[in-house]
Order: C-alpha cells, then structure tokens, then sequence
C-alpha cells in the first residue's frame, strides 16, 4: 500500500472510532443533570403557581420542573383544602422525587377574629378541631410542619393574661401533635397591626412556656424584617426553637436580590449554623412569564452558590 492512502485511511478510521466515542459518550450522558439542575445547598421550598408559565397550571408538573431545577421541597398554605385526592397524589410525587413537604396552614388555626388571645373555649375548640385535621392532611403529603397564627390582639386584656390563653391553647394542640410526629409552627407577621404574635422574642417565650418538642417558631424572615429588623441577631437568638425558615425580600416580597435584605449573608448564616430545614418561598415574583421564572431561579442560585464563596 501507498504511504499516502495508508495515511488517508488511518487518518479515516482514527476520525470513525473517535465520532462513535464521541456519540457513546454523548448517548451515555443523556441521563445526567446539565449544572443549573444541581440540587441547591439550602432545601429551597416552592409554592403552587410559581412556575405556570414554564410547567403549566398542574401543580404535579410544576413540582416535577422544580425538581428538575435542583429545588427539593415545596410548601403549600391551601393544602388542608385541596380534595384527598389531589393530596394523595402531591404525597405520591414528592416520594417519588425524594422532595420534602414543608408547611401548611391549620385550618382556623386561631386567624382574625377567632384569637386563641382570648381564651374563649369556643376558639380553642375550632383550633383543635382543625389540629386533628391536620394530623390527617400530613399523613396524606408526608408532612412535619404546620403554620400555626394564634390570631388577632384581644383589646380588653392585659398582655399577660393573652399570653397565657395562647399558652394553654397551644398546649392542647401539642398534645394532640406530638404522638403524630408533627410540628405546629408559629408565625408571627407583619400584615396587621391587630395580629397579637408579632415578634421573634415573643414567639420564642411562648414556644419555651409550651415546652414541646411540636411547638416550635417558624422565622418568616420578610415579616421580621419589618417587625424587628436585625435579621441575623434575631434569628441567632431565637436559634434553638427555630424550625422553619421561609424567605421574601423586603419592600415588595419578591424574590432575594429584589429588596434591602442582604439574601446572601442571611442564607450564609442559615447555612453556617447546620441548617437542614425546608427553606419556604413565601413570596411573588419580580417579573412576569418565563422572564421572571427563569429570573427567580437565577436569584437563588445567585444567593446559595455564595455559600460555596
């Protein structure tokens, strides 16, 4: 054979063997997660709806895109009025996924003007009621937490003597959560000036009064940023009754990067102290369509690959 055709051909069967490797390689990697799916460091939890513009309005289709994107819990307020059904198979597609079911609202958890503040027996009633119905809902998704708001501010009693109404109402619940596993989480907020539980120091001296491990704080840090500001501070000091986290930037309760909260020190901090809690996204989104879908994402990423830095 010539030199030349025995290099022509060599050169040929050199290019064959290393495009076949090329399209085995690519063919074998078709499973992997391309890098924006890397799961995040911090168990960021999403809400139904907050990707409708990507996945659809089926909630099952947007957990199944978050999950691709690298979220590995979601949250869900409503939950306790969705059919048995639709919890049945949010339940079903979380265990799939191996995704976390952070918090729901209890049903007249003590909200507006049904307040545990005042003792009254009838409001105790409707928030135990809604305590075993719970028990029932997180069987259903596999859930730990439940967001408790004792309700509004009782005008015509002493601070201490509400107090100690929520204290004993709380307890009962307690009782009824603890056998199941399940965690009342309270949230103090910011949405009216009548809501009696508004602080962090506050919540934190009624969770050490209830004494129980089912009695714990949910740190909604966009509320406190409003109510008692000095974020990290607050949260260091209420550490050991902390349960739950969730997240809203500050004015406007969007997405992090959005506002004044300095999103990238606070998630440090959570992260630093051991964190391994559902991260709720309790907020709205800064632009809309695909646009602001993508930009959410980008934000978080953004803030939980600081963790890294």
């Amino acid at each position: 054979m010539q030199r030349r055709k025995f290099v022509q051909q060599s050169f040929l069967a050199g290019a064959s063997v290393i495009a076949a490797s090329n399209l085995k390689a690519a063919a074998g990697n078709t499973t992997d997660k391309p890098s924006s799916a890397t799961p995040f460091n911090l168990n960021y939890g999403i809400h139904d709806g907050m990707f409708t513009n990507s996945a659809g309005k089926n909630f099952l289709d947007q957990i199944q895109y978050a999950y691709d994107n690298g979220f590995r819990a979601i949250e869900d307020n409503g939950m306790v009025s969705r059919p048995i059904d639709e919890q049945t198979k949010i339940g079903e597609k979380l265990s799939k996924l191996g995704m976390t079911m952070g918090v729901f609202v209890l049903d007249k958890g003590g909200n507006g003007a049904n307040s545990l503040a005042t003792g009254k027996p009838e409001y105790t009633d409707i928030f135990l009621k809604g305590c075993r119905q719970a028990v029932e809902t997180a069987k259903r998704v596999n859930a730990k937490w439940v967001t408790v708001v004792p309700g509004d501010f009782e005008r015509h009693l002493s601070i201490g003597l509400q107090t100690a109404n929520v204290i004993t109402a709380l307890r009962k619940g307690a009782e009824i959560f603890e056998p199941n596993n399940l965690v009342m989480v309270l949230e103090a907020l910011s949405d009216t000036p009548d809501l009696f539980l508004r602080s962090s120091d506050q919540t934190y001296e009624i969770c050490k009064a209830v004494n129980s491990p089912s009695c714990k704080i949910l740190f909604d840090i966009y509320h406190m940023q409003k109510n008692d500001g000095n974020i990290i501070n607050r949260m260091n000091d209420a550490w050991d009754e902390i349960a739950y986290i969730q997240i809203g930037d500050n004015p406007g309760r969007k997405e992090p990067t959005t506002g004044e909260i300095n999103y990238k020190n606070v998630f440090k901090f959570i992260h630093s102290k051991g964190y391994k809690g559902v991260m709720g996204m309790e907020h709205g989104i800064s632009k809309p369509g695909k646009e602001g879908e993508q930009r959410l994402i980008q934000a978080y990423r953004e803030c939980d690959d600081f963790l890294q830095a």
